[in-house]
């Protein structure tokens, strides 16, 4: 699965990153060395390599890289990904195989104990922060001169505020993301658009409205509930709490919210939006619209709720429509549903929709500084990943063996398939050639992403162009001192968040204690948490 909301930057300051900081502290050496002479590790680098040059080394040069494997389409070394890269651009990858499940934390041990791989895969915005002070990562803020297509796209589709975002301290960053050409809305709600077309209901347009079509379905079938949820709430709490001014669900992340009018941030889950936030999901629970197990359910019994027709609507991306259509086939029989993701509700905060063009991309290990290949490197992470010819390889393979180009459309060949493109294929672009695989493909220009999109999901992206982004937040650089403070405070605040968060929408607790609850949050240091990050924002906006 994809990520889940198009992970905002700053996203692992807390949990897992403070055990990471402690192990990488003390496995690593602290001095991250000066900048490197890249006029003397040129071994297998082009004299000459400029946007739209494909990489080759001049010399046969190989790459250590960490793996994140998917047990769907798992690692095969004879993929076609990889015999291409090697007669191609001649380069060999070396992989490291860690299953997805354990990745994050074997990518920690494998930092904190000196043998990280070369280039270290998919990496979230965000959770590059806890290896920073050890010097166990690059500052490739330092190299992006080598990589000339990753500062074509930057310049050219106005990426400046985001990458800004990724600032450590020290004026640097040292996470490389996959980049978009626009924010890619993704996750929302799905509709029985069967029932809703019976009964004569059109499509809610705001959270009020979203309500009033529960009522009605309701009240039309006052044997079900009509909103059944999966993914624990967190998405909907996402999507909903940008329309509400505030952060919740997979968008609570660092709990931090900026103040565009007073120009500082405030802990999102401690504000008078928030309490309209709850207020509203608990109006839904509390009128029998919105079942109280989808915060604690599994996913599996949600699904089975929808598909077999005991809940109308429940959260959905693209590829979970098809598989809910799949398991509706044989619950309630071809052509007698229908089934469509609708476009995000707006809210009291307009019609606002979060997320952000910065998707999982790559660290490099400190040591790569060290190494004669280090500009061949360079040029080819750029020309794979931030070049169009790279990221259309990385997702669509070969031109003429994997996919031929019809009217300027990329089309699959007749024998392979992806998530339904080419039925008819017997073979599986990713488990047969490694290509569309969560290692390399992320990222590229909105014509690329849209390629692999169905009819259907094209129109919800022309769909959602109505709705205003939330600005970017700027960055909040912490101090290594700072960072420690702040990730000890996060953790029992978010702990506490999500637990008043379910309490609250469930009624298990009276929203009349939302004072009281606020005064908890402080006395678990909400205060110090947002006095921190107000001093390092204060700290980087004097330095510019």
């Amino acid at each position: 699965m994809k990520g889940k909301l198009m992970i905002r930057r700053r996203e692992f300051l807390g949990l897992s990153a403070l055990a990471a900081f402690g192990l990488v502290a003390a496995g690593c050496d602290s001095d991250s060395g000066a900048k490197v002479d890249t006029s003397k590790a040129r071994t297998g680098a082009m004299d000459s390599f400029g946007v739209g040059d494909t990489f080759k080394a001049t010399a046969p040069v190989s790459f250590t890289f960490l793996f994140s494997d998917q047990p769907s389409y798992p690692f095969k070394k004879d993929w076609l990904l990889f015999t291409q890269m090697a007669s191609a651009n001649n380069v060999t990858l070396e992989p490291t195989i860690v299953p997805s499940s354990d990745y994050e934390q074997k990518r920690s041990l494998l930092i904190s104990s000196g043998n990280a791989p070369e280039i270290i895969a998919k990496t979230y915005p965000g959770q590059e922060s806890a290896y920073v002070s050890s010097g166990a990562v690059l500052p490739v803020s330092d190299y992006v001169d080598l990589m000339p297509h990753f500062q074509d796209k930057v310049k050219k589709w106005k990426l400046e505020p985001e990458i800004a975002g990724l600032t450590q301290e020290d004026g640097k960053y040292y996470v490389l993301p996959g980049l978009h050409e626009e924010l890619w809305p993704d996750y929302t709600l799905a509709f029985r658009t069967d029932i809703l077309e019976k009964e004569g209901i059109a499509d809610p347009k705001t959270w009020d409205e979203f309500r009033e079509v529960l009522r009605k379905l309701k009240k039309a079938y006052p044997d079900v509930v009509p909103f059944s949820d999966r993914f624990n709430g967190n998405s909907v709490l996402n999507i909903a709490g940008n329309a509400f001014g505030t952060a919740a669900g997979w968008g609570l992340v660092d709990g931090l919210n900026f103040d565009e009018s007073k120009k500082e941030f405030e802990f999102a889950a401690g504000t008078s939006k928030f309490k309209e936030l709850v207020t509203y999901f608990n109006s839904l629970v509390s009128e029998g619209l919105m079942d109280p197990e989808s915060f604690t359910q599994t996913d599996d019994s949600a699904i089975q709720k929808f598909t077999s027709g005991k809940s109308f609507v429940i959260s959905a991306n693209s590829q979970n429509i098809i598989t809910y259509r799949t398991s509706m086939e044989q619950s309630l029989g071809k052509g007698n549903f229908t089934v469509r993701k609708i476009t995000v509700p707006g809210g009291p905060a307009g019609d606002v929709i979060g997320g952000s063009r910065l998707e999982n991309g790559i660290m490099l290990n400190s040591s790569v500084k060290d190494k004669d290949t280090f500009v061949a490197l360079m040029q080819y992470i750029d020309w794979l990943f931030y070049s169009d010819a790279g990221q259309e390889f990385a997702k669509w393979g070969v031109e003429g063996t994997t996919f031929t180009k019809e009217g300027g459309k990329r089309v699959l060949a007749k024998d392979i398939n992806f998530q339904g493109l080419n039925p008819a294929g017997t073979k599986d672009l990713r488990m047969e050639y490694g290509f569309s695989g969560g290692n390399f493909a992320y990222g590229g220009t909105t014509d690329l992403l849209h390629s692999t999109f169905n009819e259907e999901e094209l129109a919800f992206q022309e769909a959602m162009k109505s709705k205003t982004p939330k600005p970017v937040s700027p960055p909040v650089p912490f101090s290594d001192v700072d960072r420690e403070q702040a990730t000890l405070v996060l953790t029992p605040l978010k702990d506490h968040v999500k637990q008043s968060t379910l309490k609250f929408i469930t009624g298990q607790r009276s929203l009349g204690e939302f004072d009281a609850y606020l005064k908890e949050l402080d006395s678990k240091g909400m205060s110090k948490y947002v006095e921190l990050a107000n001093k390092a924002y204060t700290a980087y906006a004097e330095k510019k």
